[in-house]
């Protein structure tokens, strides 16, 4: 397991120790997918929906998410986060979620930028589930990452 940075020689979990890195800033960037109806983009898009403004609140609830992340995943430094953005867009067949995460720290905001995406994706799934069962949550992603000992990275 010694690829597995968060598994000790003994095959205990662990958290990586990032004294030893330099502070750079991080950016990642992450995006996710939720199939919706047509008829009910239509309506997400004109506030129709009962619960209120859905993709204010999803956003919101996205900003939310990166926050706690390490408070979700076990092994997950807990980082000083200094921007979150999260956007939501109608797109063909659902709804784009993209998040941008930024820090200077030791260690990457990838997971709070999917934390990001994925907890908007909830939400929406949430909020828009009694006007329609066949709402699905696709693509969780990283698309792209700066910053660290390992530069750049950007999904093909």
């Amino acid at each position: 397991m010694s690829d597995l940075t968060h598994f000790g020689g003994d095959g205990r979990p662990r958290m990586v120790d990032v004294s030893s890195k330099s502070v750079s800033d991080r950016v990642a960037i992450a995006r996710g997918f939720v199939s919706v109806p047509d008829a009910l983009l239509a309506r997400i898009a004109d506030k129709m929906i009962s619960k209120g403004d859905v993709i204010a609140v999803a956003e919101l609830a996205g900003i939310m998410g990166a926050k706690r992340t390490a408070e979700l995943i076990p092994l997950c430094h807990p980082l000083s986060l200094d921007s979150v953005e999260v956007r939501i867009c109608p797109a063909e067949g659902g709804l784009e979620i993209t998040a941008q995460a930024a820090t200077a720290a030791r260690t990457g905001v990838e997971m709070e930028a999917m934390t990001a995406v994925a907890v908007a994706c909830l939400t929406l799934y949430d909020m828009l589930k009694s006007a329609a069962r066949d709402i699905r949550i696709e693509r969780v992603e990283l698309i792209e990452k700066r910053g660290g000992k390992s530069g750049t990275w950007r999904r093909e």
